[in-house]
């Protein structure tokens, strides 16, 4: 009986002081995940204006990816000139003027936190929030006494978000 009231409350204290230190950054994986919900509309964007010479004589492909524009596509071309929707970029000289729709600096770097690979410098942040969210998980277990109708209660709405989550990912 020790043993499993001394699992219970560590599963408790620990549960309660590990949800106030990620509670800063819970924040700011709420708001960078409402954001990218929306980075196919111009929500809170800024139009940059950018004028740089690239490497000369690119293709569409190439061009596209060097200027980081998704979906680009040259609409005309005018001797040396290419026109697209956001600017021209002149295969001559490389110069590129265009322009680009993209959030204000801090926001940007916010939704970076969803976004990273094993590579980049959050990915330890990215997995200790993963691994500390999945412990929220378990140990959310230990907060009532199993007996309890609230322990019961919260069993059915465990299942029923797992049904959820799980019908949605299948749509």
């Amino acid at each position: 009986m020790d043993k499993i009231k001394d699992t219970r409350s560590f599963m408790r204290i620990t549960h309660r002081y590990l949800g106030y230190f990620l509670a800063g950054i819970m924040a700011v994986y709420a708001v960078s995940g409402v954001l990218l919900v929306y980075r196919d509309t111009d929500f809170l964007k800024k139009e940059k204006k950018y004028d740089k010479v690239i490497e000369k004589n690119l293709d569409e492909k190439a061009l596209g990816k060097e200027l980081r524009i998704k979906n680009f596509e040259i609409e005309k071309r005018e001797g040396t000139i290419l026109k697209f929707k956001q600017g021209t970029y002149d295969t001559s000289t490389g110069q590129a003027k265009y322009t680009k729709k993209e959030l204000p600096f801090v926001l940007d770097k916010m939704t970076k936190l969803h976004k990273a690979q094993s590579k980049d410098t959050l990915s330890p942040l990215n997995t200790f929030f993963g691994i500390s969210l999945f412990f929220f998980v378990i140990s959310s277990f230990w907060m009532f006494n199993p007996k309890t109708k609230a322990f019961k209660r919260g069993m059915i709405f465990t299942i029923a978000g797992l049904v959820v989550s799980i019908l949605l990912l299948l749509l």
